[in-house]
């Protein structure tokens, strides 16, 4: 069982997450459009305080010492990336990581071997998404490419609220999460499909492409929100933290962003699909 999460006043909390998300998304813009050192210690202090929160959910809300190797092994993976050509360096550090926090969790925990392998997927969970974003920054058009992940995230976030507010209906995954409903899943995945061509359209790229690329990151989005309800379930966790009023902890703000980011990568990277070419006249 984790630490109680005393919540705030319903009357507070709306106002609360959208203050703390303006915050935390102006602070994401200006890093994606400053890039460098600074880009970089953002996906860094993000990554940990997300690795902070994963292990200490294993570990029924205590401190785990687990999260040292995967910081570590974090740390390493942005420095590789803001290198351009460390790749493979970067997702040694994140194999590295993995052993070493599941070799913590063996030498602490002799009889009960299930958080091992909970622990080092850890590092595969945070150190994967933070690699694809450094790649994403990295290449020709970073800026857009990254902001156009923001884009199609944020708008299918914000659509799934208001859709799933307004219309209702049948829930989409009661069992793991009751407030999601099939009318907020589409809803915010047109929305963010919408978002994002305009978002394309309006830097000169391929509109019709924009539109698919944002429905396949929100899809990609709303994947990572589940799958992280998921987790939650496993460990009777309501939130993972306290760290962002109205939001709850870190990976609870970024758990669309951490399928959406390496969904970009791998799309981006094995297909050459890139919808802010222009379109050939």
């Amino acid at each position: 069982m984790t630490e109680s999460q005393p919540s705030m006043p319903a009357r507070f909390e709306l106002p609360a997450r959208a203050a703390s998300g303006f915050v935390m998304g102006v602070a994401a813009i200006i890093a994606v459009l400053v890039g460098g050192l600074l880009f970089s210690v953002l996906i860094a202090v993000g990554a940990v305080a997300a690795l902070r929160e994963w292990h200490r959910l294993v570990n029924a809300g205590q401190l785990a010492w687990e999260m040292i190797p995967t910081s570590i092994a974090v740390i390493a993976v942005v420095w590789a990336g803001q290198r351009g050509d460390g790749t493979e360096i970067a997702l040694v550090a994140i194999l590295c990581g993995a052993a070493g926090a599941g070799i913590f969790a063996a030498l602490r925990r002799s009889r009960r071997l299930w958080p091992i392998p909970w622990h080092a997927f850890g590092a595969l969970y945070i150190g994967l998404p933070a690699l694809a974003f450094m790649i994403l920054r990295g290449s020709p058009g970073g800026v857009e490419v990254v902001g156009g992940v923001f884009v199609a995230v944020w708008t299918a976030d914000t659509g799934a609220l208001f859709c799933g507010r307004l219309i209702g209906g049948p829930k989409l995954a009661p069992d793991l999460s009751p407030n999601k409903t099939w009318a907020g899943l589409l809803g915010g995945t047109f929305a963010a499909g919408v978002a994002e061509a305009c978002y394309v359209g309006f830097l000169h790229g391929a509109i019709v492409e924009g539109f698919a690329f944002g429905v396949l990151l929100a899809l990609a989005g709303h994947s990572g929100d589940l799958f992280e309800s998921w987790v939650k379930r496993q460990f009777r966790a309501k939130n993972t933290g306290r760290l962002i009023p109205g939001h709850g902890g870190m990976l609870d703000r970024i758990d669309s962003l951490l399928f959406a980011g390496p969904a970009c990568a791998v799309l981006m990277t094995l297909t050459g699909f890139n919808p802010f070419h222009s379109p050939v006249s």
